[in-house]
């Protein structure tokens, strides 16, 4: 099959190892060819075509969509579809396609697909990241009525066009799929299943010497109980509540916290540890792929954040790096997701609600009583990731009809 597959992520390539690449790869080795179209700065050009034999690469100029101005993001957003479009058709003129992959966010990308679905006659599948616009909604940053709720109906309708032009739903968790079927009841629920976030794994294991060679690099305590964040520091996160979860375990024995990440609200964080200087607190804004995934060996337990407002099921693919490296993991979050019960259930992790920085407390202390079971956990974790977050299993979600 030609696979088309349309991503708002910056895509460089196949060793990028994550749920995007690793998917690609995977079509590769089953004998199909992916053509990926991602965005790329305007000041690179408006757009430019990389052909690597068995897959192809067209990157198309677009506005700022990781703005911190939410005018210039909106502007850029709303304006994606009709670039991918112009380059689809300048660039795939002569390409027939069987497959159209694409993933939320953004939802603006339905009048491309459109185009090549009744172009190409292709069958289309959406992988279901992010349910948009009711997060925004639910943090604040967008009403149902009022001034705002007329952006809100705006893209609450491209929302419902991308659901009807794809053939198939594929949501991240159990609570995914049955949020979209209760809430678009126009969606027909045989077309919803799970397509897990998924990777290839690669598993590394790491001595105790080469934990601490690792904390010396890195400036963390080699004595300590290393927590780690790693990933998006944004709306989604509540980056004033984390803070206030790292204040609240300061008197907590032997309780350590790395953060690593970016973001509309890194300068948060960046202040407060500027400001206060925590001794149980070290902040990195940015780290190479490839250097994060040394370091996450170097650390005990992962941490995942989410903001107690969402009314959707989110579902962070940040546990997966945490799967792969053994770690068991900690989920703060709203009460509707199911991640913390993933966890949970499969005896990797521990879970709390994130309304009270007290709770996140009790949940390390917790956690800390029971630091002699993390490499059992951790054991665990590695086979759930092989068993159900496997991009085989995405892949064969995807190519079942």
């Amino acid at each position: 099959m030609k696979i088309l597959f349309l991503t708002m992520n910056r895509f460089t390539g196949l060793d990028m190892h994550n749920i995007y690449s690793d998917l690609m790869e995977c079509f590769i080795e089953h004998g199909h060819k992916p053509y990926i179209v991602t965005p790329r700065s305007k000041s690179e050009g408006e757009a430019g075509i990389e052909d690597h034999g068995d897959w192809s690469l067209l990157k198309v100029a677009t506005g700022e969509l990781g703005s911190k101005n939410l005018i210039e993001k909106g502007i850029a957003t709303v304006t994606v579809e009709s670039r991918f479009k112009r380059a689809i058709r300048k660039y795939y003129a002569k390409e027939k396609f069987d497959l159209i992959l694409y993933s939320t966010p953004p939802i603006t990308l339905a009048g491309a697909v459109s185009f090549v679905k009744r172009r190409d006659r292709a069958r289309t599948y959406l992988m279901l990241k992010d349910i948009f616009p009711q997060n925004s909604v639910d943090l604040g940053m967008m009403t149902e009525t009022g001034i705002r709720g007329l952006l809100y109906k705006y893209f609450r309708n491209k929302e419902k066009q991308l659901y009807t032009l794809s053939d198939t739903i594929g949501c991240m968790s159990k609570a995914n799929c049955n949020y979209i079927i209760g809430h678009n009841t126009d969606i027909d629920p045989q077309k919803v299943e799970i397509c897990p976030n998924a990777i290839k794994p690669h598993y590394v294991k790491t001595s105790i010497f080469d934990r601490n060679e690792i904390r010396r690099k890195f400036e963390i305590p080699e004595d300590k109980t290393v927590f780690l964040y790693g990933g998006n520091l944004g709306k989604p996160q509540n980056v004033p509540f984390i803070i206030e979860c790292i204040k609240a375990c300061n008197s907590v024995k032997d309780a350590y916290f790395v953060v690593v990440g970016s973001g509309v609200d890194y300068e948060l964080i960046k202040s407060f540890y500027e400001k206060e200087r925590p001794d149980n607190l070290r902040i990195y804004e940015f780290m190479p792929k490839q250097e994060f995934d040394t370091f996450v060996h170097g650390c005990d337990v992962g941490l995942v954040f989410l903001d107690y407002r969402f009314t959707i099921p989110n579902f962070p693919s940040r546990i997966l790096s945490y799967m792969e490296a053994g770690m068991p993991i900690i989920t703060c979050t709203d009460t509707v997701t199911d991640v913390g019960d993933v966890c949970v259930n499969n005896g990797f992790g521990w879970a709390c609600e994130s309304d009270s920085p007290e709770k996140f407390r009790n949940c390390i202390k917790e956690s800390l009583l029971c630091k002699d079971a993390y490499p059992d956990m951790g054991v665990r974790a590695v086979e759930y990731l092989n068993e159900q977050y496997n991009v085989e299993k995405a892949y064969q979600s995807i190519v079942r009809e």
